[in-house]
């Protein structure tokens, strides 16, 4: 344990020692000074920090202080009572401090605890009550506004979850600022009860414990009363300011006395004005002119200092500013920057900027939102930031999508109408525009809304234009996926998965198996749309294995099938069944017998005949399950799994190849079709 957290348990076991036990006077005095101190640096802080969330630990400190000051009351009332005595600074500030005449030190307590109590504690306790309420109601449309500028891309991941915790952090700190005033508020009714009972049993106990004539014992008690009361009232004005200070204070760039100096004197003509009146209020009145002609000038002279250095501050023409930002420009760090590149991007021309636009009822920000949600789901990765921006260089109804800065995908839409995707038999009532389907490729229709009704009732698939997008960005995302993880994304995995998992991920990076490798073997996975989202299951056979081969390939096979259950769950028909194609003997001899082995790995090397074969075999049994509203999935043995995959991936990159190990044991599977050459 430090020496600060030390320090701290110090003190709050000395509040209870000064509670409970006497102690001497010179100790009460370090104390009491102690407490002005502490006070005042407690001010000075406040004065000086930018928000209130640089000084966030304060209530718990208001609270900490208070009970300190009260718990040297206790202490003085106690010495004040028993020994007549509490010490030289409540005595110096009994005689020295108001004179020693016991009127005027009352007074001048009184007049403390109702500037206290009355003005700084009742404002301070409003303000924060009011800020706690309107910081509470305006954290959600806070939250809406963080998440925006994430989906927009102007913020990253970490500065939005820096701005969350910041918005959290204020609907705390003044919440807690609301309760900890009405501790500065108990401690001004705590003293003024304090100061009564010292005085009227300090007479008493003189007169009849001591043996002092009425007079005496007034006037010793009284004075060592308002001593106490004043030195104990000092610091609980001075935190009573700081309280007022942090819950007024607004976020600057400065600290208040930047802030005071350089918005009081905004305005230099102003001070011109001000100095003129008090010149004449000195003229006309029979206030003394040696006063005010002074204070006048004073004021006269800071305006025409001002004013002459806001004429240098804009004598800088528009040419030298032009040349400052030319120079800007030129900075190498500027043009670093340029080199930056989108992971996502998503542009649109002018007329879709509805679809973004909240305003006007976009919500494709919404839709980014929870698309993102929805792939950490299936996929498992958590995707990057989509940056959403129009681009004039499209046509109006146009947009497109990049992928580190290449385009994979563009389509057109029109914001009036509805996508009508046909059931199979065309309605010749249904007429639109002609148009594709920008996400599956499927002939479609663009129809007005006086049709949607119909075209429903017809058997068509109808969609509104952000489904449409929402959707073909999806499908986009997900066939980019193995792109959008690279070294960087693998190792936060791993750092995510080292909380839950330590000796596993131990045991398996960064020997035997580099980021690089583990990232290959997850990227080859979610190129073929397998979800790596149970890390723990990938993550062990990785350990079972990596010390027998470091073969991406390889390892990969094998992670597959320890994901049996998962894969046999994602293509699995309605009726719990799975119907897929085979490879005939034949192909599936010919293909084994065509793996060439190499020192840098192993390859497929099939004559261009027997591909094209194989593809067209294929072609023709996928074109018959389609007639069947099926699905292809084509089912091979594990030893060829990944050339057949290796063949088939240019022309038919949707189809899975799935292998016999990779079928969960008690899925029922039924061949509809067999992959044969001649």
């Amino acid at each position: 344990m430090s020496a600060r957290d030390l320090s701290v348990i110090f003190g709050v076991v000395l509040i209870i020692v000064m509670l409970i036990i006497p102690l001497p006077s010179w100790m009460l005095s370090i104390f009491i000074i102690t407490n002005i101190t502490l006070a005042l640096l407690v001010l000075l802080t406040t004065m000086n920090m930018r928000e209130p969330l640089e000084f966030s630990i304060f209530p718990s400190l208001l609270l900490l202080l208070t009970l300190f000051r009260l718990g040297l009351n206790v202490s003085t009332t106690r010495s004040i009572l028993s020994e007549g005595d509490a010490g030289g600074v409540v005595e110096t500030f009994g005689t020295f401090v108001v004179g020693g005449e016991v009127i005027v030190g009352l007074v001048v307590f009184f007049i403390l605890v109702i500037i206290q109590f009355v003005v700084i504690t009742k404002g301070a306790e409003r303000v924060a009550e009011v800020a706690a309420r309107f910081t509470l109601d305006a954290m959600p449309g806070k939250q809406m506004s963080i998440d925006a500028d994430l989906n927009a891309g102007m913020i990253s991941e970490q500065e939005a979850r820096t701005r969350r915790q910041k918005v959290s952090r204020e609907a705390d700190f003044y919440g807690a600022m609301d309760g900890a005033s009405k501790f500065v508020k108990g401690d001004a009714i705590a003293g003024i009860i304090i100061v009564f009972i010292n005085l009227i049993f300090g007479i008493v106990i003189g007169m009849v414990q001591q043996g002092m004539p009425f007079a005496e014992a007034a006037s010793h008690y009284s004075l060592l009363t308002v001593g106490d009361g004043i030195v104990s009232q000092l610091p609980a004005l001075l935190i009573s300011t700081a309280t007022a200070i942090i819950v007024t204070r607004a976020a600057s760039e400065g600290n208040m006395g930047h802030d005071v100096t350089s918005q009081l004197f905004a305005f230099p003509k102003m001070l011109y004005v001000t100095g003129g009146t008090i010149f004449l209020l000195g003229l006309f009145t029979p206030i003394n002119d040696i006063l005010t002609i002074p204070i006048a000038g004073l004021l006269i002279f800071g305006g025409y200092t001002l004013s002459n250095q806001k004429k240098l501050e804009e004598t800088i023409s528009p040419d030298v500013e032009e040349e400052i930002a030319s120079d800007e420009l030129r900075k190498p760090e500027n043009v670093v920057n340029l080199l930056n590149i989108d992971p996502i991007e998503f542009e649109f021309g002018y007329g879709l900027i509805p679809l973004a636009d909240s305003s006007q009822g976009g919500d494709l920000l919404d839709r980014v939102v929870m698309i993102r949600r929805q792939l950490a789901l299936e996929l498992g990765l958590v995707i990057p930031v989509v940056r959403i921006r129009d681009n004039i260089q499209l046509a109006p109804n146009e947009y497109r999508m990049k992928i580190k800065g290449h385009e994979v995908g563009k389509g057109e839409i029109l914001l009036d109408h509805y996508l009508a995707m046909s059931p199979g038999v065309d309605d010749p009532s249904i007429t639109g525009i002609d148009t594709v389907e920008p996400a599956f490729g499927i002939p479609a229709i663009w129809i007005t809304e006086d049709q949607k009704t119909n075209a429903e009732i017809s058997g068509y698939t109808v969609v509104d234009p952000p489904s449409v997008v929402s959707t073909h960005l999806t499908e986009v995302l997900k066939n980019s996926a193995h792109e959008l993880l690279g070294r960087q994304e693998t190792k936060q995995l791993i750092d995510h998965l080292k909380e839950t998992y330590p000796i596993l991920v131990e045991e398996v990076t960064p020997n035997p198996l580099s980021t690089g490798d583990i990232q290959k073997v997850l990227a080859k996975l979610l190129k073929e749309r397998v979800s790596i989202r149970n890390l723990p299951v990938i993550f062990e056979t990785l350990a079972d294995f990596c010390k027998m081969t470091t073969d991406p390939d390889i390892l990969t096979e094998y992670v597959r099938q320890s994901l049996a259950k998962q894969i046999t769950n994602q293509y699995k028909q309605d009726d719990d069944t799975l119907k897929v194609l085979t490879l005939s003997g034949r192909v599936e001899k010919l293909v084994a017998d065509h793996i060439q082995q190499t020192e840098h790995g192993n390859y497929l090397a099939l004559d261009p005949n027997q591909s094209q074969a194989i593809l067209e075999s294929i072609a023709k049994q996928m074109e018959h399950m389609t007639m069947l509203n099926q699905t292809a999935i084509i089912l091979c043995s594990p030893a060829i799994r990944m050339y057949v995959r290796e063949l088939t991936e240019r022309y038919f990159p949707q189809v899975p190849i799935l292998s016999y190990n990779e079928l969960d044991a008690n899925m029922e599977v039924q061949s509809v079709g067999v992959v044969n050459v001649e």
